[in-house]
């Protein structure tokens, strides 16, 4: 079954919805505020603005992608379902226990994520599985049917059952979701078996209780989309981008929205990856910058890097260990609040700090004219003459420079600066920042951050990524066409994909191939299952992980295989791929220690096209300015005297000399003095540093 003519891909962020709409005539973008009180309206907008564009009826269009915030959103700020936790006799506090890991070493006054389900809502049962499926001690059905009719009566609007061990045996968590599902067959039911079947009881707890307290919201989310969407005569199939940087059904992402969790930045990953693969570059930094957070992820091989857990609802929004440990497949990326609205703020101490408040898109930065009048990263950027008053969003939203210079002047006076000095102070800090945590991420990942390509997109990353490239001594970076709505292109080059995972402990002194294969086989079943019902008929790829540890440690590894079924004396081969893992991570591997497997995730997949390929162009000739422009050069710490040139002046073989301002409808790029930019014969922008291309 080939792809659906016409495609769109929507993308809701904190301050923008990006829309790209692929046809016949090719790629049309755009970008409109996020409505904060119905998000579909804004897709709605956004869709029926880009059928216009194109030339099409809104009734033409074959699928429609979605990535939203909703699941982050609704954590962060409290406002899911009113819910039930049933758990083990004696593993009630669990969740508020944590791991005892003080993110702060120093801080008298530590505040620790409150548990979404309050104690008084937390109930147990008299039942205990062994962690190789074993019944330690049997669950009474009178005290399941007991449970089931005291949470009804209770209210509630869902229900999170997580029991020990469920991932090796699920049938006390069924009993229990049976019970309540005959007595309240409308209840909202989440059980850890099906959710996240892993190993770790803290990990499970959270996302099992991370899916029933956003479930009703996003279920009745999803169906007003859906609603919304035929009502405009889009009656075309629905698909969400999950956070493993995959397509699943509307229907699956209403069951299970705990894999919502990164579904926009995930777009933006698999973005810059088909750009890696295309320009045959191993080695990419993923740059996205949006109106509220920056992400940053290394993608090696055309390849995201990928985890199996992931942290949410900070109480320190960006500091790693402040939040909810959740186990659901992700793209691994570093979030930072540096957006284009992040607040800037004058510290105790008398330092400009900024983020990780963010203005959004309602009141939006100064500049906007909507009501907000703190200092944000926009209002900088227009103070420093690095973005059109009359130009931003293709026109769409004028800008003033006089509300900008009156918000920077409240944190001018307080440090007794000029605007403009102030404004490179917010920016300066914005992007010592965000290099920073690419910094911590690559040594994290045991990588040299100079070897790698940045690839830039998002509203305000070409703003920042040649300040970037220059702080993190990084010689090359692209910026792709559409850069701007990035992450919603990104949806559209998306697998349709579904990872399994399961909790299956296996010490490689005791490897046992036939249960391997037996649970490996299920896995397989349950991913083509939801893969089917996108891409039936199309050609797949498996991939299997495995997630290792030398016998004693806490903690493992991901570890990639090159089979899905083993045989009896495949250990060498399973302990040699864990070493090549090891070692790349830590230079060096434990002699003496056997490995073991605790958790295995699958992947099956439908195959993207493959891009064509890209030969570089790394010289031509001058392309034509538009006009004469003036911005702040942050490496030279002056004005300086740049031209403006259009992006659709970029044609292959086109060179500008930095300074100089790149300027397209969702993005402008500043080509700082350091730089050069070519186009490229895909449409791309590559920039050079000078010293570098000499």
């Amino acid at each position: 079954m080939g792809l659906p003519t016409i495609r769109v891909g929507v993308d809701i962020g904190g301050t923008f919805t990006d829309v790209a709409l692929e046809g016949p005539g090719g790629l049309v973008t755009g970008k409109v505020l996020t409505d904060y009180a119905e998000p579909e309206r804004a897709i709605l907008t956004a869709i029926e603005t880009a059928a216009r564009e194109a030339g099409i009826a809104p009734g033409d269009i074959g699928q429609v992608i979605h990535g939203t915030t909703l699941v982050t959103n609704a954590l962060i700020e409290r406002r899911g379902a009113r819910m039930a936790f049933i758990t083990t006799e004696g593993f009630r506090d669990v969740i508020e226990m944590r791991s005892e890991n003080r993110f702060e070493q120093y801080d008298l006054n530590l505040q620790l994520p409150v548990p979404l389900v309050p104690r008084k809502d937390r109930f147990t049962l008299n039942e205990r599985m062994g962690p190789k499926g074993e019944v330690l001690l049997p669950l009474d059905p009178s005290e399941v049917r007991a449970m089931a009719e005291r949470v009804v009566a209770g209210g509630y609007e869902a229900v999170a059952v997580g029991l020990m061990h469920a991932y090796a045996n699920d049938a006390h968590e069924r009993m229990m979701a049976d019970a309540l599902a005959e007595l309240a067959p409308g209840l909202s039911v989440s059980i850890s078996s099906v959710i996240s079947p892993q190993l770790r009881e803290l990990p499970r707890f959270n996302t099992v209780i991370a899916n029933a307290y956003v479930q009703p919201q996003v279920s009745a989310y999803l169906g007003r989309l859906v609603t919304r969407l035929r009502a405009a005569g889009i009656d075309a199939p629905v698909f969400l981008l999950h956070s493993g940087g995959g397509l699943i059904s509307v229907d699956t992402a209403a069951e299970q929205p705990v894999r919502l969790l990164e579904s926009g930045p995930a777009g933006g990953a698999i973005f810059a990856a088909g750009y890696a693969r295309a320009h045959g570059i191993d080695r990419v930094l993923s740059f996205d910058m949006g109106g509220t957070t920056a992400k940053i992820c290394l993608v090696e091989h055309a390849t995201p890097k990928t985890a199996n857990s992931f942290e949410i609802a900070r109480t320190y929004r960006f500091k790693k260990g402040s939040g909810m440990t959740v186990s659901t497949p992700v793209v691994e990326m570093v979030e930072i609040g540096a957006g284009g609205g992040s607040i800037a703020s004058v510290d105790m101490m008398g330092r400009i700090q900024v983020g990780p408040r963010s203005a959004g898109s309602e009141p939006g930065p100064a500049c906007y004219q909507r009501g907000g009048t703190e200092p944000t990263v926009t209002d900088a950027n227009l103070v420093l003459g690095r973005l059109d008053p009359d130009g931003f969003a293709g026109g769409a939203i004028p800008l003033s420079a006089k509300l900008a210079e009156t918000a920077m002047g409240a944190v001018a006076a307080q440090q007794g600066l000029s605007e403009q000095d102030t404004g490179f102070g917010v920016t300066e800090m914005v992007d010592e920042n965000m290099a920073n945590a690419a910094r911590v991420h690559a040594v994290e990942n045991g990588r040299d951050i100079e070897a790698f390509t940045m690839v830039a997109f998002g509203g305000g990353a070409p703003l920042h990524a040649c300040r970037l490239c220059e702080k993190l001594a990084i010689d090359a970076l692209l910026i792709p066409p559409g850069a701007g709505v990035g992450s919603a292109i990104g949806f559209l080059r998306a697998p349709f994909s579904y990872e399994a995972t399961r909790g299956l402990f296996q010490p490689l002194d005791g490897f046992d191939a036939d249960l391997v294969n037996t649970t490996l086989a299920a896995m397989e079943a349950e991913a083509r299952a939801f893969v089917d019902t996108g891409a039936a008929g199309e050609e797949t790829v498996t991939k299997l992980t495995a997630f290792m540890r030398y016998r004693g440690q806490g903690w493992e590894i991901p570890v990639p295989l090159t089979q899905d079924r083993f045989a009896p004396g495949d250990e060498p081969a399973l302990i040699a791929a864990f070493e090549e893992a090891y070692r790349a991570l830590f230079g060096r591997i434990i002699e003496g220690l056997m490995p073991e497997i605790t958790n295995w995730s699958l992947i099956v997949a439908s195959r993207p096209p493959e891009p064509a390929p890209v030969k570089r162009v790394t010289d031509g000739t001058p392309a034509r300015a538009t006009r004469p422009r003036r911005f702040f050069d942050a490496a030279l710490r002056r004005d300086v005297e740049a031209q403006e040139i259009a992006r659709a002046e970029m044609t292959p073989g086109s060179v500008v000399e930095g300074p100089a301002i790149i300027t397209e409808d969702e993005t402008s790029t500043i080509v700082t003095s350091r730089f050069r930019a070519i186009g490229q014969p895909d449409g791309c922008l590559l920039l050079i540093r000078k010293e570098a291309s000499a």
